[in-house]
């Protein structure tokens, strides 16, 4: 059966574009919608569409027209802010016949809140850093000394590495925290103020990606991990693939747990012979690459699923010391702005 799948926020995820169309091996095509029509990843796919901004009132019905026009079987998003938007309009997905792929509601709640993720973890009996969302309670703690410096500031809902300050003293930590204040409340006035930031304790050790993969029932498939040898603005820039037991029983843990679908990306950090876990993304990462090359053909595994075949095993062949580094390259833009 031919498959037309639709990534949306594509934005600079040529491999993921051209992985796809690999593996969908001419019986089909990709689609690839970003608001930028300049956005790279509208240059490999086979069919580029401009859409709205997320948050633009018409995004929704402009992206179900393009479902319906295009005949699209599919549909993956790539950017985290717009999962909980995609969530709450599953009905209108169900509508046009195409699969999305894409967690409950309830799954992008718990990982798009820190705060949620760190509970959702240690109720789960995983490692989380030193979390809190009370600055009073953070200051109480350096005071007794069960808390110390450095510590990381953050957004308690945000994406990727945005927004994220380490602060070395009382002084640094107040600045910081003031300023991340003035910066969530600028942006999005009803978060509530007093429990916006985390701040959470900083590990010091080796990280790791782990991608965990689910089908599209929930069921736990495999985990495979790899070292980041390098980060650049906020994603894997050169990593190393490892297969690790402990990281491996985490993903279990958080597959069967968490009951996802398709693929998570998640950030691991090895700290004086502990794994942390310290973020959950349930979509497709900047790291995935690295699995990819690695051995593990979630693009082929996806299509299998959607033409109701079970027979992936000939998917799964990941391979332990595979290293490899990101690079750029220039495209002609698809379109002029």
């Amino acid at each position: 059966m031919n498959q037309n799948i639709l990534f949306t926020c594509a934005g600079r995820r040529n491999y993921l574009i051209n992985y796809f169309k690999e593996a969908l091996h001419g019986k089909g095509k990709i689609f690839a919608a970003d608001q930028d029509p300049t956005a790279p990843a509208l240059v490999d796919a086979d069919v580029a569409v401009v859409l709205p901004n997320i948050n633009d009132p018409r995004y929704m019905t402009e992206l179900v027209d393009a479902i319906n026009a295009y005949q699209i079987t599919a549909v993956i998003s790539l950017n985290d802010l717009e999962l909980p938007i995609l969530a709450a309009n599953k009905e209108r997905f169900d509508y046009t016949g195409a699969k999305l792929i894409l967690s409950s509601p309830e799954v992008i709640d718990i990982t798009f809140d820190k705060w949620k993720t760190h509970q959702f973890l240690i109720e789960n009996g995983l490692n989380s850093p030193q979390s809190f969302i009370s600055f009073d309670d953070v200051k109480q703690c350096l005071s007794a000394g069960t808390l110390k410096f450095p510590l990381v500031l953050k957004p308690r809902w945000g994406s990727a590495s945005i927004g994220i300050h380490f602060a070395e003293d009382l002084e640094e930590l107040d600045l910081i925290y003031r300023l991340q204040l003035l910066q969530i409340h600028r942006t999005n006035p009803s978060f509530d103020k007093d429990h916006a930031i985390i701040i959470q304790e900083k590990l010091n050790g080796i990280e790791y990606g782990l991608d965990v993969l689910n089908d599209f029932e929930a069921h736990y498939v495999g985990s495979f991990g790899r070292e980041k040898l390098s980060m650049r603005s906020g994603e894997t820039d050169k990593a190393m693939s490892v297969i690790i037991p402990e990281l491996s029983n985490i993903g279990r843990i958080l597959g069967e747990n968490l009951k996802h679908i398709g693929t998570m990306d998640c950030d691991v950090f090895k700290c004086k012979d502990k794994f942390y876990v310290l973020e959950l993304n349930p979509r497709f990462g900047g790291g995935y690459p690295f699995s990819h090359e690695a051995g593990i053909n979630t693009p082929a595994i996806y299509i299998d699923w959607l033409n109701k075949s079970e027979n992936i095993e000939h998917h799964l062949n990941y391979v332990d010391g595979i290293e490899f580094s990101k690079c750029d390259r220039l495209l002609k833009a698809a379109s002029k702005r």
